[in-house]
């Protein structure tokens, strides 16, 4: 264990009015950061932060959530539970925020990071970077609608240039933003390239409000280097943590993991999703899990392809006991050809 990274990563930080213990959290995901999922999480330990699923903003003032898909969460993840708000127009996210803000929820977190064209095609998500003006007046819009912190969820727009990245982050912070989360890819790539570290340093000198650094941290070396060489306050795990959603606990020295972890953890979010869904979604978001989850093993693609036949969640359940009954390899890291 890397003691110095896990002291770092165990600092309190503060957040507009709030602060969290941490400074590893959970970077936002749809169909990922669902509810069972964050309980999962929980279970670990070492987090500063949970992020919720992407919702619309247009149908969050009204969404139930003992029904609802997304906006849904336990009580007691309420006090460090962001949830991620996406849409294009300021008093539409405003609304949103407030009911956010109403819940008793820690924060509000403006989606300006998804790229994928359903939500760019209605100028919501990466397509506001396009324009500034408008993404500035979204942020401004829901800080004042809400006290609650507020945090900005961006990567670096749709030209490999990092000025635009680095003008937003001071346009965001003058609007009120308290906090953001930098994903430094262009909008058009879907990881086919490594992200540029070195435009989240610029963006973290550009402003005085914490930013979390996101993309391709995979390791304990990994986590360390970002830090080190950009100066960010935090990182944001993403798909690192559905691979391995005991990285928080291990990387911040609360956990030393077994092998036989990764049985017990799939099993695991099988029994929580369970409480959490219906059986049919219950089974879709397992196999989305077990995609990022097989890259921990050298034969992973063969565990999805027998969870592909499951019909149900106990029968996902009898795949993943008789995968693991065989004492199957793992890998030192994550295959990253799951991950795209």
């Amino acid at each position: 264990m890397d003691r110095h990274l896990a002291d770092f990563l165990n600092r309190p930080l503060h957040i507009g009015n709030r602060s969290i213990p941490g400074r590893l959290v959970l970077a936002p995901m749809t169909d990922l950061g669902h509810v069972a999922f964050r309980q999962l999480l929980s279970e670990f330990g070492g987090h500063g932060l949970l992020w919720a699923e992407m919702a619309d903003a247009r149908r969050l003032p009204t969404e139930n959530p003992t029904v609802s898909n997304c906006f849904r969460w336990r009580e007691a993840e309420k006090d460090h539970l962001v949830f991620q708000i996406v849409g294009h127009d300021p008093q539409q996210m405003a609304l949103a925020a407030r009911r956010i803000q109403a819940e008793g929820l820690f924060g509000v977190d403006i989606n300006f990071g998804c790229s994928v064209q359903a939500i760019c095609k209605k100028g919501a998500g990466a397509a506001l970077l396009r324009t500034p003006d408008r993404a500035e007046a979204v942020v401004a819009a829901v800080r004042r609608a809400v006290s609650c912190p507020v945090l900005v969820k961006y990567r670096t727009g749709w030209q490999d240039d990092p000025q635009p990245a680095v003008d937003l982050a001071r346009r965001f912070e003058a609007a009120g933003a308290d906090a953001l989360t930098f994903h430094p890819r262009v909008a058009p790539d879907r990881r086919t390239r490594p992200p540029r570290w070195p435009i989240i340093a610029a963006v973290k000198e550009a402003v005085t409000i914490p930013v979390f650094g996101n993309g391709n941290v995979f390791s304990p070396a990994d986590c360390r280097r970002v830090l080190d060489t950009t100066g960010c306050d935090g990182v944001a795990l993403g798909r690192m943590a559905i691979a391995r959603p005991w990285s928080f606990a291990e990387w911040t020295g609360r956990l030393d993991p077994d092998p036989g972890i990764y049985r017990r953890t799939a099993l695991r979010l099988i029994h929580l999703l369970r409480i959490h869904f219906e059986p049919a979604k219950a089974l879709v978001r397992f196999r989305r899990f077990a995609r990022y989850f097989a890259a921990n093993l050298r034969f992973g693609h063969s565990l999805c392809r027998r969870l592909a036949t499951a019909n149900d969640l106990d029968a996902a359940a009898t795949v993943v006991e008789a995968f693991f009954d065989t004492s199957p390899e793992l890998t030192a890291s994550p295959n990253p050809n799951f991950f795209h």
